[in-house]
């Protein structure tokens, strides 16, 4: 490893990050996602979709049982589990070098995913709810904690900041404590400042900017999610989040150029061949 390379311990996987900008492969097993919503609700589907995304070069999956897209409505604790263990089963069985994580900020549904084999939590609440730090320390997973402004229901309603780098990073500084806190070590955890959660186009800008500042200040991986967002439809006048793929390469290659660790996506073959470029530019690591 390089002296930048840090690795991100997540269950028995050691993640390198710094050498090569990682892919984050998206397994939405929900009927509304924003983009992909109701595609791979079908558990088969969901796993089939999944072990593609690996074979195309994703680092991570990230398999959600509950939308979390502007004005979603929360998804029963009992449904959502049932939506991503049989998932997340399959996947880990299939393609055990590949480490899997679960979208959800709910607590039990993160034990049941652990329990299945998940090594990641992936937490648009920060490890806001009661319980959801002890789940991760005790099954010794890595953790991503985000920024979200709100909840989704109501995050889009006029989202107002003083200065949303110096928020956001103020936030995630203070969650990365609490973690600690919680008795969890620091290299297993990754921080996402949240693009699109609580946030207006200008909002989105501001934080892709900042890139190389808010990682240096937090200290750990950091996580960009911008694949078919809404500001790229702002952007580019393309309404339609299936038709964003153009801008999604785009904002993803700024990401990967700005030191971003991982970008997390929904077209990972498209976007692997746009971050290869891009780290063979500002990195110089060779194609893989």
């Amino acid at each position: 490893m390089g002296v930048m390379d840090r690795v991100w311990r997540c269950g028995a996987h050691g993640i390198v990050c710094g050498a090569r900008t990682l892919l984050v492969g998206i397994v939405n097993v929900t009927p509304d996602s924003f983009s992909d919503g109701g595609q791979h609700l079908d558990p088969a589907d969901a796993i089939a979709h999944g072990l593609r995304l690996a074979d195309e070069g994703a680092d991570v999956l990230d398999v959600g049982g509950e939308s979390t897209r502007p004005g979603a409505e929360p998804v029963p604790e009992a449904d959502e589990t049932a939506r991503v263990v049989p998932v997340i089963e399959r996947l880990v069985a299939e393609r055990p070098g590949t480490p899997v994580s679960v979208d959800t900020r709910k607590p039990e549904v993160a034990r049941a995913a652990l329990a299945a084999g998940a090594s990641i939590v992936n937490d648009v609440g920060a490890g806001a709810e009661t319980g959801m730090f002890d789940a991760v320390r005790e099954a010794g997973a890595g953790m991503i904690l985000m920024h979200m402004k709100g909840e989704p229901r109501t995050m889009q309603v006029d989202p107002t900041y003083g200065d949303v780098v110096a928020e956001v990073t103020a936030f995630l500084h203070e969650r990365l404590e609490a973690a600690g806190l919680a008795d969890i070590p620091r290299d297993r955890l990754c921080a996402d400042p949240g693009i699109g959660f609580g946030k207006n186009l200008e909002h989105n800008l501001a934080l892709l900017r900042a890139i190389r500042p808010i990682r240096a200040q937090l200290d750990v991986p950091l996580l960009l999610g911008p694949s078919r967002k809404r500001f790229i439809g702002a952007l580019t006048g393309a309404d339609d989040p299936d038709d964003r793929l153009e801008g999604t390469a785009g904002a993803v290659s700024w990401c990967a150029a700005q030191g971003a660790d991982l970008v997390r996506v929904h077209d990972v073959r498209a976007m692997r061949r746009a971050v290869q470029v891009v780290d063979a530019l500002a990195r110089g690591t060779a194609p893989r």
